[in-house]
């Protein structure tokens, strides 16, 4: 079973992303996941000790620490920095896109999205850690 942590300020946003993740439906594309939230960066933070997670999916706007902070600090962490990220955000302009590619998400999708779209991102990612 893969383990994914979910990292959003938004409850609705993280409920959702975990009722995709899983879905008996999606089974065959995602293998099953454990999903872990997050209620926010530094909520992020404190739970990625209790990793390793298969994906790690983020928020870029929260209060605390924002998802692009997160992605620097995971790319910089010894254990952490090979686990792909994807990042689901409002933010849909190009130049958000490519920052947040450039500072090492592997993935990008914009709110709303189709929930095709996430667990095709995810199973590519995880067939990549094969």
């Amino acid at each position: 079973m893969r383990k994914v942590l979910v990292v959003d300020d938004s409850a609705s946003t993280r409920a959702l992303v975990r009722a995709i993740l899983e879905d008996a439906s999606f089974a065959d594309k995602v293998g099953g996941c454990e999903v872990v939230e997050a209620t926010s960066g530094f909520d992020a933070m404190r739970l990625l000790p209790r990793g390793p997670y298969d994906v790690i999916i983020t928020d870029i706007n929260m209060a605390d620490i924002n998802g692009l902070e997160l992605i620097k600090f995971v790319r910089g962490s010894e254990h952490h920095k090979k686990t792909p990220l994807v990042i689901i955000s409002t933010l849909a302009a190009q130049k958000d896109v490519e920052r947040g590619l450039a500072l090492g998400a592997d993935a990008y999708l914009t709110k709303p999205f189709k929930p095709e779209e996430l667990c095709d991102t995810c199973a590519k990612l995880f067939d990549g850690q094969d």
